[in-house]
């Protein structure tokens, strides 16, 4: 049966637990589909998953299949390293590029049923740690939809809920207890008013269901900035609709601005490790010279030896004080 409404799920760390508690609420009669992004190892197999799942509700569980029509009182678990997105009521499950460093991504599976269904949409934040979700529960509120969050203090990992709460307007935080009993309530409900698919978000849905986009329309959707895609290198856009601030490059890799910084802090201290050993590479080099030299030279050689050895005791004390790992504005907050 078509579903009346999607239910859009993100959830992280301690994520099957709670869906375990959540679906156990939800009655087979639901008249929705269930769409979920946990965020799970490349390996992984969800088949264990959904087993687990099915042992807990009444609902009917599977692992997601391309192609494969929604229905309605039906659970689809993403399967892992691919995005789950929808199009013309059948799952697309792609291989396309990451979003916030996460694949399957919470923020791909939002975007897409928010553009594809609209003010149908009921997207589900769960427990966390990090920031997919935010921007894409930006982007059901934008297409009509509506969000509800898990209560901060009820979840294991907090992160992802307050990450949204503090970066859109949700319109319901509920415990996990009371989750079920509020989406069966929203769902009992006639549908919102329609309202008109912000363009932009139209554009990054068509991308993503291609998998690869074009720097023609990476130009149409933001400003190009002078950075760089941590995961391709490539140039990176600046994207300012909506109330997230996001970037992304033209092969489809994207970020909020909180995963953007955790990326380059990554890849900074990566750099700077590998400086380290080249350091202490050059170091080796010359005190082999400088044993090896005579007079004016093996001084020389000295000289150079102890200036890269200051050098290498700066750099490592630097890395091992945790200096690049500068807070963002949202881990200040929560200080």
């Amino acid at each position: 049966m078509k579903p009346t409404y999607i239910i859009a799920i993100g959830t992280s760390a301690g994520g099957m637990p709670a869906l375990v508690e959540l679906v156990s609420q939800l009655p087979a009669t639901l008249p929705a589909a269930v769409l979920v992004v946990q965020h799970l190892a490349p390996d992984s197999s969800g088949e264990h998953l959904v087993s687990r799942l099915n042992m807990h509700t009444r609902l009917r569980c599977h692992l997601a299949a391309h192609g494969d029509t929604i229905q309605a009182g039906h659970l689809y678990l993403a399967p892992a390293d691919r995005h789950l997105l929808v199009h013309d009521g059948r799952m697309l499950v792609t291989r396309g590029p990451r979003e916030n460093n996460y694949r399957p991504a919470v923020d791909a599976l939002f975007r897409s049923v928010a553009v594809s269904h609209g003010s149908a949409v009921i997207g589900v934040i769960l427990t966390g740690m990090l920031h997919d979700g935010t921007a894409g529960f930006d982007f059901i509120k934008r297409c009509g939809g509506r969000a509800v969050v898990q209560t901060p203090a009820d979840a294991e990992f907090p992160s992802m809920p307050y990450t949204a709460m503090r970066n859109v307007a949700v319109d319901y935080v509920v415990p996990l207890s009371d989750m079920g009993a509020l989406l069966q309530e929203l769902t009992s409900q006639a549908l919102p008013s329609p309202i008109s698919i912000p363009d932009d978000l139209k554009s990054e849905a068509a991308i993503a269901e291609r998998v690869v986009g074009t720097t023609e329309e990476a130009d149409r959707l933001g400003e190009r900035v002078p950075m760089t895609c941590p995961d391709c290198g490539g140039a990176l856009w600046k994207l300012e609709h909506g109330n997230v601030l996001r970037f992304r490059c033209h092969t489809g890799h994207a970020f909020t601005a909180d995963a953007l910084f955790e990326s380059s802090k990554h890849a900074l201290e990566e750099t700077l490790w590998v400086a380290l050993r080249m350091m202490e590479e050059r170091k080796n080099l010359l005190s082999t010279m400088a044993i090896r030299g005579e007079g004016l030279w093996s001084v020389q050689q000295e000289e150079r030896l102890e200036e890269i050895k200051a050098h290498i005791n700066r750099l490592r004390e630097f890395l091992l004080n945790g200096s690049t790992g500068a807070t963002t504005a949202s881990e200040q907050e929560q200080q």
